[in-house]
């Protein structure tokens, strides 16, 4: 299957490497918005064709699929530029920064007939995929999410530690991952969804701490914090504290509440979450189907987040 992969920065290399062990699956075009870096990248990886035009990139010959790992504010018209142009998409997460992109989004993916999905990695992290198969084998419940996601930007930096040339967000990027995983673990939608932020940055004009409830009509609730002013470990830390133990997630790790490591490697091919992701949608292209993800699938995260970001006005 030849593919184009939109994105030369830290998320676009990430899905280069995870393709890399993917049978099958050829690179035939990257598409970049520096021409410099782009170049760069495609030589690094040994693609043959590189673009700072995502047109350009599709029309080489055979290509069936891209991946887009551009900034946010491009997800939406880029992923619809895919699909008009007959070519199965995923879109890195968020799929959109506001719902009725998010909207638009889908109904163009419905009536494309293509695959289209969004990069919704926790629900293909093997540790996240370990605690889904219990709840659905009825083994637990969830009682409280309990989620951290903390950076340390105070400047506009990306996560190798580079430039970035637009602003992060975290509602519309980080909470989303979480509104999804909740809604995705639970089986629900959000009945209650509520949000306060702190001050917003004087330059970067976004909102640098904010927290966030939620709870699902079964009663279930989640409780995620949000920062980009912390000095301190990074990342995005899952506490599931369940009817039958309590488990926290770091990413593709899993421990108990007692820090006692669970083994998760044999739930998966692989203990890569991005990996897995692009694995699933490969196959959901070879097999004419529906992917985990699908643009379908997620939407209802991205009408909770617009609740949360009504909830702050």
């Amino acid at each position: 299957m030849k593919i184009v992969v939109a994105g030369q920065g830290a998320f676009g290399v990430k899905h280069i490497e995870a393709i890399g062990n993917i049978p099958g699956i050829e690179i035939v075009s990257l598409a970049g918005g520096s021409p410099n870096s782009t170049r760069e990248v495609a030589e690094k990886y040994a693609i043959p064709h590189w673009t700072t035009d995502l047109g350009e990139a599709l029309k080489q010959p055979g290509v069936e699929a891209a991946i887009l790992a551009t900034p946010t504010h491009m997800h939406t018209s880029q992923a619809i530029q895919c699909l008009e142009a007959g070519k199965h998409v995923q879109v890195e997460i968020p799929m959109a920064d506001c719902l009725a992109d998010a909207e638009r989004l889908a109904d163009v993916a419905k009536r494309s007939g293509l695959v289209a999905m969004a990069g919704h990695t926790r629900r293909f992290n093997p540790s996240h995929q370990w605690v889904h198969k219990k709840i659905k084998a009825g083994e637990l419940a969830v009682q409280q999410m309990d989620v951290q996601t903390y950076f340390f930007r105070r400047s506009n930096m990306n996560a190798l530690g580079k430039p970035r040339s637009w602003t992060d967000h975290l509602l519309w990027h980080h909470a989303c991952h979480t509104v999804d995983l909740f809604q995705y673990q639970t089986g629900e939608t959000a009945s209650v969804a509520r949000a306060i932020e702190g001050p917003i940055h004087p330059t970067l004009g976004i909102a640098m701490d904010m927290s966030i409830q939620m709870k699902v009509p079964s009663g279930a609730i989640c409780t995620l914090s949000l920062s980009f002013n912390n000095d301190g470990p990074l990342g995005t830390f899952f506490r599931y504290i369940c009817d039958n133990g309590t488990y926290i997630a770091r990413y593709d790790d899993l421990v108990d509440g007692k820090e006692t490591p669970i083994d998760v490697s044999k739930v998966d091919v692989s203990m890569n979450g991005i990996e897995l992701q692009d694995r699933e949608f490969f196959a959901a292209i070879a097999e004419g189907r529906e992917p985990n993800a699908s643009v379908a699938q997620v939407l209802p995260a991205y009408q909770t987040l617009d609740r949360l970001e009504k909830s702050l006005k």
